[in-house]
């Protein structure tokens, strides 16, 4: 007698935890994504910071365009001899905006010695304060207000 062969016992099987797994792996990847972004948007942010904050303690008044991500907000604060700038930018997931999630870089810089008669002779106010488009790398820097 010939053994019997079982009909369709395993069969289907890697489909089906495919099928039950797959939506996991891509929910996973979207995550990861997302952190990615969050880690570029921030390293972004510091680097918007830092060199507006530099310029401006250089009493630098037309400093260059400054690339930032997009819709970032940035204040620039001169308190004494120090310049406070922050870089506040809204966080995307896949390109969609995450609701009230954003991305906030803070730098400080000392105002340069001999430097007068620029922003940085302002003490104790905000500077400036605004929307800065980006995205493209070819922000412009924010308007100084007097």
């Amino acid at each position: 007698m010939r053994p019997r062969r079982q009909a369709g016992g395993d069969r289907g099987s890697f489909t089906a935890e495919l099928a039950a797994g797959l939506p996991a792996l891509v929910l996973l990847l979207a995550v990861g994504l997302s952190a990615v972004s969050a880690v570029v948007t921030k390293s972004e942010c510091l680097d918007m910071a830092r060199s507006v904050a530099l310029a401006t303690a250089r009493g630098d008044r037309d400093a260059a365009a400054v690339a930032g991500p997009p819709g970032a907000e940035v204040s620039v604060v001169v308190d004494g001899d120090l310049v406070t700038v922050t870089v506040r930018a809204p966080l995307r997931a896949l390109g969609a905006r995450l609701g009230p999630a954003s991305v906030t870089a803070s730098v400080t810089a000392a105002v340069e010695p001999g430097v007068t008669g620029t922003a940085a002779g302002v003490s104790g106010s905000a500077v400036s304060s605004g929307a800065v488009g980006g995205g493209d790398g070819a922000g412009s820097p924010p308007e100084r207000h007097r």
